[in-house]
């Protein structure tokens, strides 16, 4: 642009050289170009011996289960070659998604993920087998004929299998194989070892074909994607083939010349599937696969609301995190400090509470900022940095300190000041917590000082995702030397503990309190407006001295918490037993199992339910089981129940809302919910969906003008919309401790067994 300006002024000049002159500079530049690329190629001839190229993955055969998948440190994912994503990129295909999906459970469980790919759909199963492989992982109809040779998980989708074919076109432009004979059969491509192929012939074996023409299969050997193969039908290269409605509905945008037809009425389910020995492996993603589903459709409800949109909801969502301060869970019972208050608060405008609980990971300043919840509660420091992150405080309802923390044999010389101790020490803090701004400002203090010293001001070791209790361990485990804790935390674990010692003060009395964003005056208001009526009453001090004061209510409480979840029940082996089977996850079932019992194998209701899962009966003798109050037959029956249950649903719900639904009819009845889906239908509300919706017709369904034109009639509507949900927010907080303990068990693997300092130097 210089150049060509520089020319038009020497023109405008009369200077007649100026286009020569603008030459020269076009030269001179083209000839720096030339210089600077061939530096930069010698550069790029050099870098890779002074960087290594990571080594091709080399394949190997592994027939075992997950335990010899960790073995190896490599989930191989099973991908036939021509697939959707080698394709146009297309928002709201399912291949990306799941691929994103089965990675993150590769980098959930700590394993590389490497993708193999092989020649067709036929080679998948065989691959899988021979041990060249462990899960397949993309678009993969359950067949009655594969499930005899794999393991499936539970159903990802339900679809049906369409027919594509073009429209009608006029005779001139017609091609040439739609001048066939009607009676000739219409050849129908499809890729060799798909389920297609297997639909084809059993069409031909029956009149199921909704199309009532005669379909003939033409099987492509070579590997061909979506879009070749509905490429080929719109030239007329092939006659028809047959995709998925998953996938037409979004691929098909592009062809308009095509257009689908149902082959038949039946669903068929889209699953991952691995090795028939690999049950373990198996269990892992089913419980891995319902955690997302669950967590995705409680993460959709994410929006930035004030008080009206949070009222017209009627739920509070709170970002919090799983310690003994704010939120934990004692044998199925959720409790803490934070949460009590929080459900009292909702309990006092008529709302239903909904707990949030992030990784260690995650800010929750930034959660908040992305519409993940309403407000923070989670024991969070007032500071300046939180401020400047956008957040707003309530006025604050507790004081600490931070204390810095050091193992009982680490702590010579009590006396000496922490800002002298600490200097060329290292500290390990989560970067997340308030401590490490503190010891940053700590670190800039003694720099002065040390200046001249030859000493160093304290090292800051930031240990991203783990919580303060992990860090507290390591330190008493003599992995780190000191790491900090506020002191209402530290005076909860000193109720149980003596492994660790306080060796002084890093900061002045600090503010705790709750935080909204600035969009939020009117939250922010009624938040402000209960403390200042509860603050310093009986409720708040009988509510604080539980949690803080009461030893025998701490070392019973919360130094019983749930830490991980080796042990949810004392019956978690038996409703694995039962539950995996069923493609349950069996912590959902633990959760409705307390729910029904709390864990009583003998407990009767009024209506005579009896046993660890509350079954009729009546019901368990039509599931051919007796002596209820045996914890395994209460358990066999109520899973076999829960199934029975999910089936007699549209197979075309949501994965997570079959499970809500079935919850539902567990406990009210399945006519009854079918009732509230009618009723949510009438009233314009989504019957596909039960949290804010489906649940919503339930309530109404106690109220004669509704009940009276209901099929099944009255129902207690309350109960089932209260059960699911506590069912569901307990089974988050196993997942919250879930995700708490794999936390810890990444923060062990970094560390290995070195002793602190050792450990220190290698982060």
């Amino acid at each position: 642009m210089a150049i060509a300006l520089l020319g038009i002024l020497l023109a405008a000049c009369g200077d007649t050289s100026g286009e020569k002159a603008a030459q020269v500079l076009e030269n001179d530049r083209a000839a720096e170009l030339t210089e600077k690329a061939t530096e930069e190629t010698a550069e790029q001839r050099v870098s890779p011996a002074s960087k290594p190229e990571v080594p091709a993955f080399t394949n190997y055969i592994n027939q075992g289960d997950l335990a010899e998948i960790h073995q190896h440190g490599t989930l191989r994912l099973l991908a036939p070659k021509g697939l959707e994503e080698e394709s146009l990129p297309r928002d709201g295909l399912p291949t990306s998604e799941w691929r994103a999906l089965a990675e993150k459970f590769a980098e959930q469980r700590g394993l590389a993920v490497q993708w193999i790919y092989v020649d067709s759909f036929a080679d998948l199963i065989p691959a899988l087998q021979e041990g060249r492989g462990d899960v397949i992982a993309v678009n993969f109809t359950r067949t009655e004929q594969r499930a005899e040779q794999v393991l499936y998980v539970r159903p990802l989708k339900y679809v049906q299998e369409q027919l594509i074919t073009r429209r009608e076109q006029d005779s001139a432009s017609k091609p040439a194989v739609a001048a066939e004979p009607i009676s000739a059969p219409i050849k129908v491509a499809v890729r060799k070892g798909s389920a297609f192929e297997e639909t084809l012939s059993e069409l031909a074996e029956s009149s199921s074909n909704k199309s009532q023409i005669s379909l003939q299969a033409q099987i492509l050997d070579e590997p061909i994607s979506q879009d070749e193969l509905l490429s080929g039908v719109a030239d007329g290269t092939f006659a028809a083939t047959i995709i998925d409605s998953n996938l037409s509905a979004v691929l098909l945008e592009d062809f308009p010349t095509l257009k689908a037809e149902n082959l038949s009425d039946r669903r068929r389910a889209i699953a991952w599937a691995v090795r028939s020995n690999a049950a373990a492996l198996g269990q892992a993603l089913n419980e891995f696969l319902t955690e997302e589903h669950l967590v995705a459709a409680q993460q959709r409800n994410s929006a930035r609301r004030d008080w009206a949109q949070i009222k017209e909801s009627k739920t509070l969502r709170v970002l919090t995190r799983n310690h003994p301060a704010s939120y934990f869970m004692w044998r199925g019972e959720l409790m803490g400090f934070d949460y009590d208050l929080l459900k009292r608060f909702a309990k006092d405008h008529g709302l239903r509470l909904s707990m949030v609980v992030p990784g260690h990971d995650v800010d929750l300043a930034e959660a908040l900022a992305e519409g993940m919840g309403d407000v923070i509660a989670a024991s969070m420091t007032v500071t300046d940095a939180r401020k400047q992150q956008g957040l707003v405080f309530t006025r604050p309802y507790m004081q600490v300190t931070e204390q810095l923390i050091a193992a009982v044999d680490n702590t010579p010389e009590l006396a000496v000041p922490v800002a002298e101790r600490l200097i060329g020490q290292s500290v390990a803090v989560n970067p997340l917590n308030s401590y490490y701004s503190s010891l940053e400002a700590l670190a800039a203090l003694q720099a002065d000082v040390t200046e001249g010293e030859g000493s160093k001001p304290v090292n800051i070791l930031p240990i991203q995702g783990a919580t303060t209790e992990q860090l507290i361990d390591a330190v008493a485990e003599g992995r780190y030397d000191y790491t900090v804790a506020d002191s209402h935390l530290v005076q909860i674990e000193q109720t149980y503990r003596d492994d660790f010692a306080v060796v002084g003060d890093l900061s002045e009395e600090q503010d705790i309190a709750w935080a909204v964003r600035k969009d939020q005056p009117e939250l922010l208001g009624k938040l402000n407006g209960f403390l200042n009526k509860y603050y310093r009453g009986l409720f708040f001090n009988v509510t604080y001295n539980k949690y803080f004061k009461e030893e025998k209510h701490i070392k019973g409480k919360q130094g019983q918490r749930l830490r991980d979840t080796t042990e949810l029940s004392p019956y978690d082996p038996l409703v694995r037993k039962h539950a995996v089977p069923a493609d349950l996850d069996w912590r959902m079932v633990v959760s409705q199992m307390y729910q029904e019992s709390r864990f009583n194998p003998k407990a009767r209701s009024f209506a005579g339910a009896r046993g660890l899962m509350q079954v009729m009966p009546r019901t368990g003798k039509q599931l051919g089981i007796s002596d209820l109050y045996h914890p395994e037959n209460s358990i066999r029956a109520g899973v076999s129940y829960l199934g029975w249950l999910e089936e007699r649903f549209p197979s075309s719900l949501p994965f997570d809302q079959k499970i809500y639904f079935s919850l539902a009819a567990y406990n009210a009845g399945h006519g009854h919910v079918r009732d509230a889906r009618v009723l949510a239908k009438k009233l314009g509300k989504d019957p596909n969906r039960w949290f804010d919706n489906v649940e919503e017709a339930m309530l109404l369904l106690s109220k004669p003008q509704y009940y009276k034109k209901a099929r099944f009639g009255y129902v207690r509507g309350r109960e089932p919309v209260n059960y699911v949900r506590e069912i569901r927010d307990r089974y988050f907080g196993y997942l919250s401790v879930a995700k708490k303990e794999r936390l810890g068990e990444n923060l062990l693997e970094q560390l290995g067994e070195l002793p602190g300092e050792k450990a220190a130097g290698q982060l």
